[in-house]
């Protein structure tokens, strides 16, 4: 607790007090839409069928209503995302989680302005440290290469050697990596054994992956600088792809 009696906050901004186990209900929605009010239940509202209208061609049309309904809000939800990742010319969401070797405990913060409870209280580009992957740190300084991907995927693996090969090669270019869930001493051990360079992320929950719309290892977002996205690639790309998809960025 806190010295004024409320919940204690975590080191991203995050409310560690949860007792009624809602407190990450931002992996399943955008951080910008409110929480659902608990309880919260309405009564079917009977559609009358127009006259003249058969029974069979009203039933059809009510279930195609139904289905534009049903993508339409899933898209707002998602964010324009999906299996896309961030869709091309759409920014990257903020975000700041802890470094993969840092000594700090928590969970993203992925709040785009203040007093978004789960998702932070405090906008997720002011949280920054010399303990902290902040996104937002990053493309105010150059274009952006960022990795997701997983301890326990070979792919994932050789997709980060393969960005420690290449970053020397464009100085200008932020790279960054996120580990998403795993273990975290074994993120360490692939970093400290690998030698990589640039820094990784630790996304403990997937909260961050989520706002990413992270669907396979690796994933793979290029931005330029100021956070527009060029790109999101799916799966291992070769030396040669990687420094082409690189080089749209640098140009």
């Amino acid at each position: 607790m806190s010295e004024g009696g409320g919940p204690e906050r975590g080191p991203l901004d995050f409310d560690d007090d949860d007792p009624h186990g809602e407190r990450r209900w931002a992996h399943r929605r955008d951080p910008d839409l409110e929480p659902p009010e608990r309880g919260a239940r309405r009564a079917p509202v009977p559609v009358p069928r127009p006259p003249g209208m058969s029974r069979y061609t009203w039933f059809l049309g009510v279930v195609a209503v139904l289905l534009i309904a049903l993508v339409t809000i899933n898209s707002i939800r998602s964010g324009g995302g999906g299996s896309q990742g961030v869709v091309a010319g759409h920014s990257m969401p903020p975000f700041a989680t802890p470094l993969a070797l840092s000594g700090l405990d928590g969970d993203a913060n992925v709040a785009r302005k203040a007093g978004q409870g789960a998702a932070g209280d405090r906008p997720a580009c002011d949280v920054r440290g010399p303990e902290i992957l902040n996104g937002c740190q990053l493309w105010e300084q150059g274009p952006v290469v960022l990795a997701f991907f997983a301890t326990r995927g070979g792919r994932c693996i050789d997709q980060l050697d393969a960005i420690e090969r290449l970053r020397a090669r464009f100085p200008r270019v932020r790279f960054a990596a996120v580990a998403v869930r795993g273990d975290r001493d074994e993120v360490r051990g692939l970093v400290r054994g690998h030698h990589w360079g640039f820094p990784v992320g630790y996304d403990r929950d997937g909260a961050l992956a989520n706002v990413y719309h992270v669907a396979v290892c690796p994933q793979i977002t290029f931005a330029r600088r100021g956070g527009k996205v060029v790109d999101t690639t799916f799966g291992r790309l070769s030396d040669a792809e990687l420094a082409a998809q690189v080089r749209r960025l640098a140009g």
